[in-house]
């Protein structure tokens, strides 16, 4: 499991204004709960000074979610609507003392939630700034522009980097290349080379404790743990998963039965890989064992 700060677990155990607020008159919502984390934010605006009296939320996700969403309601209240929009992620970060680098992307989305509740309230549509064509994540529906600010906001520096603060790449692996481009891009404006051996950005968190890597064979037996205890829920839907190699950090699966071919392949790996780094603590690809072929390829050429 992750080292989670203390006050992280304060507002998961103990979160506050929970719920939505009654006679809001501003609400933004953002993700999706295929996607795996969800945020509805409602806020009660004072129409003439436009402070933000009452802030409430409902909120779909793991417990650093529920954190976000809740330390970012007790920082807004009070403040007025253009106060409001100076807050970035890393306040939402900071007033937790933190945030496993793995979970930055929790405060992503409740700083995006806060700017549509604002967009709401004046009457504008707010947009994620996603254009046509610039879809870089197909699975988790992340563009090219929020990789882009991301990058610049928070100095990433790796493909692991954008995963842990946005999500994109972290369901099939087919965005990489695309990814990599981006942060060769941002970095070649800001004066700097990409480097894609270097290593992920330090962790905005306050980690309790430093823990050992888990050996290879360690960590192929915790993803076999954590596979059977899903392999139930597969099954009942006719599918199932199969564990084929794992090589470093990335574990190729084979998934079979209705789940072989299926539209939602690409959700339910994604799923898988939310799940391992959960309970292992530390960053791990699923890759379908399809890729192996390509990774041989690419070796012998």
């Amino acid at each position: 499991m992750w080292d989670y700060s203390d006050k992280v677990k304060e507002h998961f155990f103990n979160p506050k204004n929970a719920g939505a607020v009654v006679d809001a008159n501003a609400t933004g919502e953002v993700g999706s709960i295929s996607c795996g984390d969800a945020l509805r934010l409602t806020l009660k605006v004072d129409d003439e000074s436009e402070v933000i009296l009452e802030a409430g939320f409902q909120t779909f996700g793991c417990g650093s979610a529920i954190a976000s969403s809740s330390v970012l309601t007790e920082i807004i209240k009070g403040m007025t609507l253009d106060e409001a929009l100076k807050v970035t992620n890393q306040d939402i970060a900071d007033h937790l003392e933190g945030l496993p680098p793995e979970k930055m992307h929790c405060s992503v989305m409740g700083r995006e939630a806060l700017q549509a509740a604002i967009a709401n309230y004046r009457g504008e549509e707010w947009k994620d700034d996603h254009e046509e064509g610039a879809l870089i994540c197909k699975c988790f529906a992340i563009d090219a522009v929020m990789i882009e600010e991301m990058v610049w906001a928070n100095k990433l520096r790796t493909v692991e980097d954008v995963t842990n603060f946005t999500k994109a790449g972290g369901g099939c692996a087919a965005c990489h290349e695309d990814i990599e481009a981006i942060l060769e891009k941002v970095l070649a404006e800001k004066g700097e080379k990409f480097d894609p051996t270097a290593a992920p950005v330090e962790a905005p968190a306050k980690i309790a404790a430093v823990k050992a890597p888990l050996t290879n064979l360690q960590r192929i037996k915790k993803i076999e743990e954590v596979l059977e205890s899903l392999r139930p829920s597969l099954m009942a839907d006719g599918g199932d998963v199969e564990l084929v190699e794992v090589i470093g950090n990335t574990a190729y699966v084979n998934m079979t039965g209705a789940c072989n071919g299926c539209q939602m392949a690409a959700m339910t790996i994604a799923g898988i890989q939310q799940r391992l780094m959960e309970v292992m603590g530390e960053f791990i690809k699923v890759v379908p064992a399809s890729e192996m072929k390509k990774l041989v390829n690419i070796e012998v050429a």
